[in-house]
């Protein structure tokens, strides 16, 4: 995507270091309810991430408080993680058995619903992001015995975890403490990072998704073609969308999907789409973390309304859920048959790619009503 809008509105912060600060951080609790992103490390980010690195050094232990060097932003810890301070599963294990089962239950015709996008050249992509699909040879190899077999294969290029419809896993997103980046459960960059592959929040750790989902349609609650660029769906909002569907409020294990209409731009105004976001902001991403759920998916490109609740704060909802939470993000999904035919509840089945190390998984989720 592009992310002009970011360049014009954010001026990076650097991190704020002082005595002050410092005793914010050392006297916090933990809390669990606690731009285009890749804009960051074009710009202010990376020098942001490496002044502060150089400063502040390696912290001790994995579980230490970061008080040394810079305040918390969010003014408290999110670790150690309710599964334990070693999970880098996070949400996905609340997926209990009886969860599969009220699943299967909401299966009543046994249609089935593509959510995912095709993923090709020219689609929305964010930043520099990229894709390529080359078949080389054509056809790539044979013939093979007396019956003359052909065969094609193929080349894959791009960032096969944050392209197109994308699944955002816990190594996706950090927040700088101490100068250093750190993670869903308090592990730091320096046990994270890897040039070949995450070593620590990888993809591969995530479980399959067999559970109840449920579609938030505030498009059709609010009317017109598409909700404005911008705007934040407010806790209102879902509250009238459930009552108007009447669907029952997420639970524990659940995913939900929130249709803003954006996505009908997809590969039809591109510019547009990715000029900024409807969507959610912090006050509904507290409900959601409240509610326990596991994944909020949206048929547009940020996961949360751009600009959100505070410019100062860009994607601020990524983390309050990926990294304090453990909740995934799923983004650009196609919600339009969902929507069309008014389901509401479903079972939703997705698996991500088994990429070890990656920070996120293409797929195509699906809907069973």
């Amino acid at each position: 995507m592009q992310s002009g809008w970011l360049h014009e509105d954010f001026k990076p912060v650097e991190p704020r270091q002082s005595t002050e600060a410092a005793r914010e951080t050392a006297e916090a609790s933990t809390d669990r309810s606690g731009v285009s992103r890749r804009a960051f490390v074009q710009g202010g980010f990376v020098a942001g991430v490496a002044a502060g690195m150089a400063a502040g050094g390696v912290l001790a232990s994995h579980h230490q408080a970061h008080a040394q060097a810079a305040a918390n932003p969010f003014g408290k810890n999110w670790w150690p993680s309710p599964f334990g301070p070693t999970d880098e599963v996070g949400a996905s294990q609340r997926i209990t058995p009886g969860k599969v089962l009220e699943a299967t239950r909401l299966i009543k015709s046994g249609r089935i619903f593509s959510l995912g996008r095709i993923y090709e050249n020219g689609i929305p992509a964010f930043g520099a992001r990229h894709i390529s699909i080359t078949i080389p040879g054509g056809p790539t190899g044979g013939p093979f015995g007396t019956a003359k077999l052909m065969y094609n294969d193929e080349m894959f290029s791009g960032e096969i975890g944050q392209i197109g419809t994308q699944f955002d896993g816990l190594g996706h997103i950090s927040t700088i403490l101490g100068g250093e980046p750190v993670y869903y459960n308090g592990f730091k960059q320096s046990e994270v990072g890897g040039a070949y592959g995450l070593q620590k929040l990888g993809v591969h750790n995530v479980r399959p998704f067999f559970t109840r989902g449920i579609l938030i349609d505030v498009l059709a609650l609010k009317g017109g073609d598409r909700l404005p660029i911008g705007y934040v769906i407010t806790p209102a909002d879902v509250q009238a969308a459930i009552s108007r569907q009447g669907t029952r409020e997420p639970g524990e294990g659940d995913v939900v999907l929130w249709r803003t209409g954006h996505g009908k731009l997809w590969m039809k105004d591109n510019a547009e789409f990715n000029k900024g976001t409807p969507g959610i902001g912090v006050t509904v991403a507290k409900w959601l973390i409240e509610r326990k759920v596991c994944i909020s998916g949206t048929d547009q490109w940020a996961g949360e309304a751009v600009p959100g609740e505070d410019k100062d704060r860009p994607f601020e909802c990524h983390q309050w859920l990926i990294t304090m939470n453990g909740i995934h993000i799923l983004e650009n999904l196609d919600l339009e048959e969902l929507a069309a035919n008014r389901v509401y509840e479903f079972a939703f089945i997705f698996a991500t790619l088994r990429l070890k190390g990656a920070t996120g998984s293409p797929g195509n989720p699906i809907a069973v009503a």
